[in-house]
């Protein structure tokens, strides 16, 4: 039996995401906060998450001014409870959850031979376990949604060489083995599970990096410069949306020529 597709009608429609729920974590700021805002403008309804109570009410009241229907929640990635908490904000305030975004990350720069077990639990409980246990907390919504979509950002450091950040790219490299193993055992439930990848982007980690770093990372791309945190909208919308429905276990790469093919 064909299983035919649930094709939009229009072009315009593909990028359409009116009345679904978009959890985005770490959404207050950089990469995160441009992918609330794009969410928005396509006309999801968004529930963003981050540590900082004073930074989520501040980027809940600017997505609500843009006309976003937005709920904000307090919560550390790395606590247990997080991604409950954040599957029960959505729940609350909007009955239902479309699309998980697993977008907060925390990087500690310690060289192989130097790494600490609190430096260690630190990275691997934000950027591996947190986005775990979210989409399991979300899993029952997911299920229940039609074209439900989970996007885990990743980075190009889960590909490559980095013996003084093995901590964030070991990391990473975990959430993209997650994303695989994700796509495969929600494929039955409808469920897509891709990673986003987004190369240098102006942001408070890039921005704390030494001027001879940045340089460096510069002359490594091709494009020969950083990104801004909004050039990774139209990827998000992209794999949240019916424009990717037949994407699924795969890894956008937006890295300005850092890993060309």
């Amino acid at each position: 039996m064909t299983v035919r597709a649930d094709r939009p009608n229009s072009v315009g429609e593909l990028f359409d995401l009116a009345g679904r729920v978009v959890i985005v974590t770490g959404g207050t700021r950089g990469i995160g906060f441009a992918m609330a805002e794009g969410f928005v403008a396509a006309g999801a309804k968004v529930v963003i998450g981050s540590r900082d109570v004073a930074a989520v009410q501040s980027a809940t009241a600017a997505l609500s001014q843009q006309g976003g229907e937005v709920a904000g929640i307090a919560v550390n990635m790395g606590d247990l409870a997080a991604g409950q908490s954040l599957a029960e904000a959505a729940v609350a305030n909007f009955g239902r959850i479309d699309v998980v975004v697993n977008n907060a990350a925390t990087g500690v720069s310690q060289p192989l031979g130097e790494i600490t077990p609190e430096a260690f639990e630190k990275v691997f409980a934000v950027d591996v376990r947190g986005p775990l246990f979210l989409v399991q907390a979300a899993l029952p919504l997911l299920r229940a949604a039609p074209r439900a979509a989970v996007i885990n950002v990743i980075s190009p450091a889960a590909y490559m060489f980095s013996a003084d950040n093995a901590l964030y790219a070991g990391a990473k490299a975990a959430l993209l083995s997650l994303t695989r193993s994700m796509a495969e055992a929600f494929a039955a439930d409808g469920i897509r599970v891709n990673a986003l990848s987004p190369g240098p982007t102006d942001t408070r980690m890039m921005s704390t990096q030494p001027d001879e770093v940045r340089r460096e990372t510069v002359e490594g791309l091709l494009l020969r410069r950083i990104a801004d945190p909004r050039e990774m909208v139209g990827p998000a919308l992209f794999l949240a949306s019916q424009a990717s429905s037949f994407m699924t276990g795969q890894v956008l790469t937006i890295d300005g020529g850092l890993m060309p093919c």
